[in-house]
C-alpha cells in the first residue's frame, strides 16, 4: 500500500468524489471485467462496472486500497462533477496542431469570459483537467472533440485519474485549492444545445399527402366493389394494408377507411363479419408498420 494513493483516494471521497482503484502505475481499472465475473461479492445481483462500484465509503476505500498502490480513479458522473479535459497535440498524433489549453482559451475568448477559475490538476502527459461541478438533474456525458479540437469532458460515462497518482508519464499534479467552480452557462449549452424541433411537413406536402390518400381511397374502394369471386378477400386485404399507412400518418381517419372498404366489401359480396376481420387484422399490421412517413409517389 502506498500511503500518499491512500490519502489522496479519501480526500477526494471527502469531497463528495466517487473513487475507485486503478492498476498501479496505470489509468486502467482494476476491477475485474464481466467476462471474468464471478457474480459474487458486490456483483452478486449482476455485474457491477467501475462507475458502479465507485464509492465515497472511507472503510471500502481502505480496504481496497491496502491490498496494492492502486491509483485513483474518480467516476465523474456519480460525483457530479464535469472535468474539462485539454490535451497536448503529441497526445492527439499531431505535434503541429494548437494544444488542448491554446484551443479552449481562444474559446472562452469568442465567447466573451475568461478562463474559468476551478480545480485544475496537470496530466502526467502535460494536460490539464479542469474539473466544475455539474447541474443538478442534468445528465450529461462524456465528449470528444465537440467543445474544441484537443478538449473532451468527462462525465456520466467517464472517470479521470486523480493528483497523486503516477504513471510512466508522470505524475498527476494538483494545481491549485480543490474548489470545483459550477459549470458556466455557456460551456453547457455546447456540450447540452436545444433539442432541434422535429421537423414537420410543410402545409404544401401535407396538402398533397392528403390529396394523394384521397384518390387512393377512392380507387381502392373501387377496386374491392368490382372484385369477383374468389379475389375478393385479398383485394380488400391488400386495400386495407395500403391504405392503412395514411391512417398512420395522420392523412385519413381510420373509421373512414374502415367505413368505405366495408361498404365496398359488402358490394363484391363479402358478409359484414368478414369484412369486418380482415380489416382489423390488415389496417392493424399496415399502421404498426407505417409509422415513419416514407414517400408516396
Amino acid at each position: 500500500m502506498s500511503e500518499h494513493l491512500l490519502d489522496a483516494a479519501l480526500t477526494a471521497a471527502e469531497r463528495g468524489w466517487h473513487v475507485f482503484p486503478l492498476r498501479p502505475g496505470t489509468k486502467r481499472p482494476a476491477l475485474h471485467g464481466e467476462r471474468a465475473c464471478t457474480g459474487t461479492g458486490p456483483c452478486a445481483g449482476g455485474h457491477r462496472k467501475w462507475e458502479q462500484r465507485a464509492t465515497t465509503d472511507p472503510d471500502r476505500i481502505r480496504a481496497a486500497w491496502s491490498r496494492a498502490p492502486f491509483n485513483v480513479g474518480i467516476a465523474t458522473g456519480p460525483s457530479g462533477l464535469l472535468v474539462v479535459d485539454l490535451d497536448t497535440p503529441e497526445h492527439k498524433g499531431s505535434s503541429d496542431a494548437p494544444d488542448g489549453a491554446a484551443t479552449f482559451g481562444a474559446l472562452c475568448e469568442r465567447a466573451g469570459h475568461t478562463i474559468p477559475n476551478t480545480y485544475r490538476v496537470r496530466t502526467a502527459s502535460g494536460g490539464n483537467h479542469l474539473y466544475f461541478t455539474a447541474p443538478p438533474n442534468v445528465r450529461i456525458t462524456n465528449t470528444q472533440g465537440t467543445v474544441a479540437d484537443s478538449v473532451d469532458t468527462r462525465a456520466w460515462g467517464g472517470y479521470v485519474v486523480a493528483a497523486s497518482s503516477t504513471t510512466p508519464a508522470g505524475t498527476y499534479e494538483a494545481l491549485c485549492d480543490p474548489e470545483a467552480a459550477c459549470l458556466p452557462s455557456w460551456l453547457q449549452s455546447i456540450l447540452q444545445p436545444a433539442p432541434k424541433a422535429p421537423l414537420a411537413p410543410s402545409v404544401a406536402v401535407a396538402g398533397q399527402s392528403r390529396r394523394y390518400a384521397d384518390v387512393a381511397l377512392d380507387n381502392e374502394t373501387r377496386n374491392v366493389a368490382a372484385a369477383q369471386v374468389g379475389e375478393r378477400e385479398a383485394k380488400l386485404f391488400r386495400a386495407a394494408r395500403a391504405l392503412g399507412r395514411f391512417v398512420a400518418w395522420g392523412d385519413l381517419p381510420r373509421d373512414v377507411v374502415e367505413q368505405a372498404l366495408q361498404t365496398g366489401g359488402e358490394a363484391a359480396g363479402l358478409s359484414a363479419s368478414e369484412c369486418r376481420s380482415t380489416l382489423r387484422s390488415a389496417l392493424d399490421w399496415s399502421i404498426a408498420h407505417n409509422q415513419n412517413r416514407r414517400a408516396t409517389a
